[in-house]
């Protein structure tokens, strides 16, 4: 292949491809009177490419907000959290099944709470913040990746926000994440930007605003995380002498006045008496300090092994983790060329912050304890280097004739994993060609120690060659693009048809996330209670009992599908403990003895049994009637 030798042939080079023409490195001038053809090109081909984003958005997100019902564990949890705040109109005490839930901070649940108010309470309406807040990471990311790098860059880093598999996997379950990141990057972008010469004040009130948003979202790591950034960028760059200007007296009484007015009244109205801790010691010391050290009360978490913490990255950041040797190349040229002390390129300032803000998240959970999705406020930073990396290294193969091996060597490693993963998803196929399909597909499960599913991916263990009859569409579906997806991307490498190659593996990522979703739907019989609520439902007469026999956990979507309360056999623990221990707390909590009275008594009662709590509860209530069971879940009566 000849290489490009004048700078018209090195933006032919740029340019060309199925794709290639949407983008280009050309800024356009926005004070200029008219604009050349190729600058009009090249605001066409952004705008083209951000409606793509749109599609990939759309087709991953939003296709994914009407099923499959709500998860039992965290998911319902909050739910049920947000849809008592809504029903009883207390917007400083959480509650759930009645019972004070102390240990979350507040602002997820008031926009949950507020989807309830406008649209109903549904699964759909349970998601809007959250695929919102998706939504506003990509946008950001967009921005951010432009103006630090170029277009290229940024419609790359919302590419990769979309498509990357531990923000789609992680934004299954109501959980703040991607809201914590979300205000963690704004503030830090609003930081980075107020150090601009000339820059307008609000910024640092913006990135003030941010952080308080963010410590009423999760708590005291909102503060951290970007403060613990911010702190290392002026160290490095010499910029803390300008500590004058940081508004730090006016910024910080902003902050306090945004989050402080809810941990005031949340303290008030649950104080601590002589039998019990209140509010202020539960959340800022059992939760934030004794979490970090590992000795929370009670303990239900555990901390990743350090090689399986780190390397477990490459699977949360796929495929785009492979391109990380792209992203270190471009940041040691980068070093190389200029130092950081005095610097204003802002695309030199906007790496050196990426590397500290991952640096600042990923060290500081490797130290305390942690589950996988802890590190989520890392995946933006590292995925704007990602997006640099790349596009930094396109350009280079576009402007000389040197070819960067880094591109083809990642590809090509994306290409023997897809064919790998598709070999296996086909032989699977394969094994079950002659077993029936099953409805429910948590018969076809080969059960594990359940003492493993403390971490949120423990259920891939469970995966059986039965359960492949189940999975036939999705498996088959995926085991096509991963085998298809990478190949055309790495030859369009070969082919130095880049931005083709990269937004053909986007593609065959979000085909793969659809594929994800329709076998989440058909796991959601094992994963949820919602069939057993509505078996429930649609027998019981007002005045009749439910109840869980153990951890409410295991069955928390029978709360926010039946909107009552259920009694709970021997389930004082986890997150139903430190609300328990308030004198008001409602009469939920029963022994067994509690439920063998009420069993023998007149009234009709529902007990919802856990599969691993069946084999005990058979032995102690060995008269009963089975109303209903779905993927080892069962609900029994003590009336026919």
């Amino acid at each position: 292949m000849s290489q490009p030798e004048s700078s018209n042939e090195a933006v032919g080079c740029r340019l060309r491809g199925d794709l290639s023409h949407w983008i280009g490195f050309i800024a356009l001038s926005a004070n200029s009177a008219t604009l050349t053809l190729e600058e009009k090109q090249v605001g066409r081909g952004f705008s083209a490419a951000c409606w793509a984003l749109a599609l990939v958005f759309l087709v991953v997100y939003v296709g994914s907000m009407f099923a499959p019902a709500l998860l039992d564990d965290a998911d319902a949890t909050h739910a049920e959290a947000a849809r008592e705040m809504f029903v009883t109109g207390d917007y400083a005490t959480l509650h759930v099944n009645g019972v004070r839930y102390l240990e979350k901070a507040p602002l997820p649940y008031w926009l949950v709470a507020f989807s309830y108010k406008i649209v109903g309470v549904s699964e759909f309406s349970t998601r809007v913040p959250m695929v919102l807040s998706i939504m506003l990471l990509g946008i950001l990311g967009i921005y951010w990746g432009r103006r630090a790098f170029g277009e290229r860059a940024g419609i790359y880093t919302g590419l990769f926000v979309y498509t990357c598999a531990g923000v789609y996997l992680f934004t299954r379950i109501l959980i703040p994440e991607v809201l914590l990141s979300l205000l963690i990057a704004a503030a830090l972008y609003f930081f980075l930007t107020a150090l601009e010469p000339n820059a307008p004040a609000w910024r640092w009130y913006a990135g003030y605003a941010a952080m308080a948003l963010g410590v009423l979202t999760k708590g005291l790591i909102a503060l951290v995380f970007p403060c613990g950034a911010a702190f290392f960028f002026l160290l490095i760059t010499g910029e803390w002498r300008r500590w004058r200007e940081f508004r730090l007296i006016s910024g910080f009484a902003l902050f306090l006045a945004i989050a402080a007015p809810w941990h005031i009244l949340a303290g008030l109205r649950n104080p601590g008496t002589a039998q019990h801790h209140g509010f202020l010691w539960f959340y800022f010391v059992n939760e934030h300090f004794y979490r970090f050290l590992g000795k929370r009360y009670p303990r239900d978490y555990n901390k990743l092994p350090a090689t399986l913490y780190w390397s477990l990255h490459l699977v949360w950041l796929f495929p785009w983790s492979f391109y990380l040797p792209a992203a270190v190349r471009t940041a040691i040229k980068s070093r190389r060329e200029k130092n950081f002390r005095g610097q204003t390129d802002f695309a030199s300032r906007t790496r050196l912050l990426c590397w500290l803000w991952a640096g600042v998240v990923l060290i500081f959970f490797a130290i305390s304890t942690n589950q996988e999705y802890y590190t989520f406020p890392a995946y933006l930073p590292i995925l704007l280097l990602l997006a640099d990396g790349i596009a930094q290294c396109e350009r280079a193969e576009c402007e000389s004739s040197v070819r960067v091996g880094w591109l083809r060597g990642s590809a090509g490693a994306l290409a023997v994993i897809g064919v790998v993963a598709s070999a296996a998803l086909l032989f699977g196929l394969w094994q079950s060609r002659d077993l029936p399909f099953e409805a429910d597909i948590g018969r076809l499960l080969s059960q594990q120690d359940t003492s493993a599913y403390t971490l949120s991916t423990s259920h891939m263990l469970d995966l059986s060659y039965a359960s492949f009859a189940a999975l036939r569409l999705p498996a088959a579906l995926a085991a096509v693009v991963l085998l298809a997806g990478p190949l055309v991307s790495f030859g369009l490498r070969l082919r130095r048809r880049h931005f083709a190659a990269t937004w053909a593996l986007g593609a065959t990522m979000a085909v793969f996330l659809v594929a994800a979703h329709i076998a989440l739907v058909r796991f959601g019989p094992y994963l949820s209670s919602k069939q057993l609520a509505h078996q429930i439902g649609i027998r019981e007469q007002p005045g009749e009992k439910v109840m869980i026999y153990g951890d409410q956990a295991f069955g928390s979507s029978l709360l926010f599908y039946l909107r009552q309360p259920i009694d709970l056999v021997e389930g004082r623990t986890t997150s139903m403990w430190f609300g328990s221990t308030f004198a008001d707390a409602p009469r939920i909590y029963l022994t067994d003895a509690d439920l063998q009275r009420d069993w023998a008594g007149s009234g009709r009662v529902f007990l919802f049994v856990p599969s691993y709590e069946k084999a005990k509860v058979d032995q102690l209530l060995p008269e009963k009637f089975v109303v209903a069971e779905i993927s080892d879940k069962y609900v029994y009566s003590n009336r026919p």
